[in-house]
């Protein structure tokens, strides 16, 4: 058994809050240069040519690159032969506290989804925990700003909807949501389970490289279609016209009841922001 100090789990915690926040990942940065090169509509040029200097300014100088650095979304895979000593909830806050302080990070979070106090320090975070083998800790960190976020939806289709129904889901999330999620996006869908785990594996499907399609020949085929299908939409980017409405669209999928089809749509602006350091 490893013993690892929740300490330990603070420190990295605060460090990937301020690293995510201001260090757009390769695999996007990449999709965002496809794009441009493809582009032919002149809007839609200027636009990504902006996005792609803002995350470059971002990295230079250290600083968010966006406005909205989001609730902190932290996924835990913790193997089963730590141990780890003092409060993991706890050190997981502590570190979004230091971390969005010390970052200068605008915190985001309120006390209550009614009285809409804000907590000052972007605490409570949003933690996900998994069990897996082995004897380390992989933690993520996945700032999840809500003009996206705001847009996402989940559907409890039936089992006669099938394929079509699933694809006309995430169509429709992707013409509700318009301009609202700062495209171009990050579609990420999750199929089966149930309405909660249909959910998680969509946020889940969000973090997954863009360059990677799944591991299944029939979803991946899947991804591809509703790719070149959303980017006909002409949404665009900003939402002013153009092919680059969405840079991906990962779907996860997961085994679900014989009188059910959970489908969730959650989606991400073009600043798809994650972070991840195993302990």
């Amino acid at each position: 058994m490893r013993e690892i100090n929740s300490q330990q789990i603070t420190d990295v915690v605060k460090r990937l809050c301020m690293e995510a926040n201001c260090y757009l990942p390769a695999d996007v940065q990449q999709r965002i240069g496809e794009c441009r090169a493809c582009e032919d509509w002149e809007p839609a040029q200027g636009i990504l040519d902006k996005m792609i200097e803002n995350y470059k300014i971002a990295a230079e100088d250290d600083v968010p690159i966006c406005q909205d650095t989001g609730v902190a979304c932290v996924f835990l895979e913790i193997g089963q032969e730590v141990h780890i000593s003092g409060d993991v909830r706890e050190a997981v806050n502590e570190g979004v506290r230091q971390g969005y302080e010390q970052g200068f990070l605008r915190k985001s979070v309120v006390r209550d989804p009614i009285d809409r106090v804000n907590t000052r320090d972007n605490t409570p975070a949003m933690i996900y925990y998994d069990l897996t083998a082995g004897d380390q800790i992989k933690i993520t960190v996945a700032p999840k700003g809500f003009g996206s976020e705001n847009m996402s939806q989940i559907k409890m289709l039936k089992p006669s909807d099938d394929l079509d129904g699933v694809k006309e889901f995430i169509l429709k999330v992707v013409e509700d949501a318009g301009p609202n999620p700062c495209p171009p996006i990050v579609v990420g869908v999750g199929i089966g389970g149930t309405f909660d785990k249909a959910a998680l594996l969509a946020k889940t499907a969000l973090l997954r490289p863009l360059t990677q399609r799944s591991s299944n020949p029939f979803y991946a085929q899947l991804e591809a279609e509703m790719l070149e299908q959303i980017n006909r939409k002409g949404i665009g980017p900003q939402g002013f016209g153009g092919k680059t409405t969405a840079l991906a669209v990962n779907i996860e999928t997961m085994p679900t009841h014989i009188a059910g089809l959970p489908c969730a749509v959650n989606i991400n602006c073009h600043v798809t922001r994650h972070k991840t350091e195993v302990i």
